[in-house]
């Protein structure tokens, strides 16, 4: 029976995945390495994986099989062929409220939602445990931030494609997760696949850059350039500086896609040295390396294997990039520190040590919480010198 396949294969993945990379990466290598799965077979096999890794740290002791069925369960709301075939009982409720499924699953297995997200201690006070814990349940939907001037186009696009799509703010429209879009939609010039917590980020500064214009600015960890792309769009005429520890390939690519030229680019570790360049900058955003955790609902295997000691690394060479960043700021030049943790030693007690040590006047400091909204939840803390 095909659907025993799916569970067989499931096992096997989940038994063979250590955690030591992307779980998508670690499942297109297996997918490729045996190629008996079509795509209907992979999607199956690879959303019953994902619910599993969803229940994080609860029903740890049960079998693979009953967590299998107990995260398809809770994490689906539309009956499926699937669970059908695996437990028509479940299959039967599974489009009840959530709240009422819990309450099943608890009677039957002593599931706490409380258990899904085990590192309760480290969370910042700023986040609701119970609401963030569930959010892991929900697959987040995906987002498109429209770049200006493409605002009919992009709807008209979507609209004769047949694609359904939700406008959440005038530049910023949803739809569902794995929605096939580059053929329909020019990636980068027309839009930008960009969470709805991610295109916030600015938010904070705009009110400051009204009062005194910023003409240049250098995103330290650039990586593939999406904050970059929103401050070009957001702040057209400032002069850009990226760089980052390794060659900046998907950056310069998608600049050329988004049509930004006139830029500079380099490779720099931030977190071993300053800059060399006498440069000073009126901004320096810092999209520093994090844990991740508030974006763990699109990747939940972190919420397996994630090592709770790494937040002390992550913590520690965050406080070294800004210790070095810092050195490249003007005088009355503002600092934007972004993470994507809800982790307190990663934000609030970053934020402590750039006020304390690096003597930055604090002006802002917020989470944007997306758990909620089917989004990402993102740390910022706008600072002056």
């Amino acid at each position: 029976m095909f659907v025993q396949a799916y569970l067989d294969t499931a096992q096997q993945i989940l038994n063979e995945y250590q955690g030591e990379e992307p779980f998508h990466s670690f499942l297109k290598k297996y997918f490729g390495a045996n190629k008996k799965f079509g795509s209907r077979d992979r999607k199956q096999i690879a959303q019953l994986c994902y619910c599993f890794f969803r229940l994080g740290s609860s029903l740890k002791e049960v079998s693979i099989t009953e967590r299998l069925l107990t995260g398809l369960f809770l994490c689906n709301d539309s009956k499926s062929l699937l669970l059908e075939k695996l437990n028509a009982g479940l299959n039967d409720e599974v489009e009840k409220e959530l709240a009422e499924k819990l309450k099943k699953v608890n009677l039957q297995y002593g599931f706490e939602v409380e258990k899904i997200f085990p590192f309760q201690q480290a969370l910042s006070d700023d986040i609701e445990y119970y609401s963030f814990s569930i959010s892991f349940l929900i697959q987040p939907n995906a987002y498109l931030r429209i770049r200006p001037g493409y605002e009919k186009e992009v709807a008209r696009k979507l609209s004769e494609a047949n694609i359904a799509f939700s406008m959440v703010t005038d530049q910023c429209l949803s739809v569902e997760p794995a929605t096939k879009l580059n053929k329909v939609l020019e990636i980068n010039k027309e839009v930008v696949v960009q969470d709805l917590s991610s295109q916030q980020v600015l938010n904070s500064l705009k009110q400051h850059f009204q009062k005194k214009p910023i003409k240049t600015a250098w995103d330290c960890c650039a990586a593939s350039g999406g904050k970059s792309i929103l401050l070009k769009d957001t702040f057209p005429n400032v002069q850009l500086t990226v760089s980052d520890i390794s060659i900046l390939i998907n950056l310069k690519k998608r600049f050329e896609q988004a049509g930004i030229t006139g830029y500079k680019k380099m490779i720099a570790d931030i977190s071993n040295a300053p800059l060399n360049a006498q440069q000073k900058f009126d901004l320096i955003i810092c999209d520093a390396p994090c844990s991740g955790s508030g974006t763990w609902s699109r990747t939940p295997e972190q919420l397996y294997f994630f090592d709770e000691k790494k937040i002390d690394h992550y913590s520690t060479l965050q406080k070294n990039i800004l210790s070095n960043a810092t050195k490249s700021l003007r005088k009355e030049g503002f600092l934007l520190y972004i993470t994507c943790s809800v982790f307190k030693k990663e934000n609030e007690e970053v934020v402590k040590f750039i006020s304390e040590q690096l003597s930055l006047q604090l002006l802002n400091m917020e989470y944007l919480k997306g758990y909620n909204q089917k989004a990402d939840t993102l740390f910022t803390a706008l600072f002056v010198l």
